[in-house]
């Protein structure tokens, strides 16, 4: 009784959801004719940070203010895409009515929309690019420094043996290091995707 009683106390405070914002978030696909450039982009971020392209979509259209801009520009020329490739993605109900929206309002195409949102990925590409180029820099000089703990296990190795406790810790935490190299590497390798840009 006192549990119930605390849960409508609770309830009164929370907003609640609705039906409306619940069907908002299911997921349609939509197919949008986009260059070859604009579908490596969002391939590219998306693997390289790890986002599901559906949040990138919601991320990118849902900012509304950015989606007015890019309808107005849009809308306002007849400017050419490059040539076009269709592609299917998978976005929210809210996302696609929300660019429904403002192609209509603006006259603009909504393949023209997505094409010019997801160019606004092109900053956050040219960060992790650097970063990218960093990451492999100290994965270099992580890699020196092991050839260094190696030379020093096998010291300790010839001049206290093998099941001394220096030598056993000591080649306990060599053997964390190489795992933990082996995890940078194969981060490093799978970020790959942006050396292309």
């Amino acid at each position: 009784m006192e549990q119930e009683k605390e849960n409508q106390s609770v309830d009164t405070f929370l907003s609640q959801p609705s039906s409306r914002d619940l069907r908002g978030r299911q997921s349609v696909r939509a197919t949008f004719k986009l260059s070859e450039r604009a579908i490596e982009i969002m391939s590219a971020v998306s693997v390289h940070l790890g986002i599901k392209q559906k949040s990138l979509f919601d991320h990118l259209i849902e900012d509304l203010q950015s989606l007015e801009r890019i309808a107005r520009q849009v809308g306002a020329t007849s400017q050419d895409l490059p040539s076009r490739m269709q592609k299917t993605y998978v976005l929210s109900r809210r996302t696609l009515s929300c660019l429904d929206r403002a192609a209509k309002e603006y006259s603009a195409s909504r393949d023209a929309l997505v094409e010019f949102s997801i160019q606004r990925l092109q900053p956050v590409i040219a960060k992790e690019k650097e970063r990218h180029a960093e990451r492999k820099k100290l994965l270099s000089r992580l890699n020196d420094f092991l050839g260094t703990a190696e030379k020093i296990l096998t010291e300790a190795e010839q001049t206290l043996g093998p099941g001394d406790p220096v030598h056993d810790q000591l080649e306990k935490a060599i053997l964390v290091l190489f795992n933990t190299r082996d995890d940078i590497a194969t981060f490093i390798e799978k970020g790959k995707v942006i050396e292309n840009f």
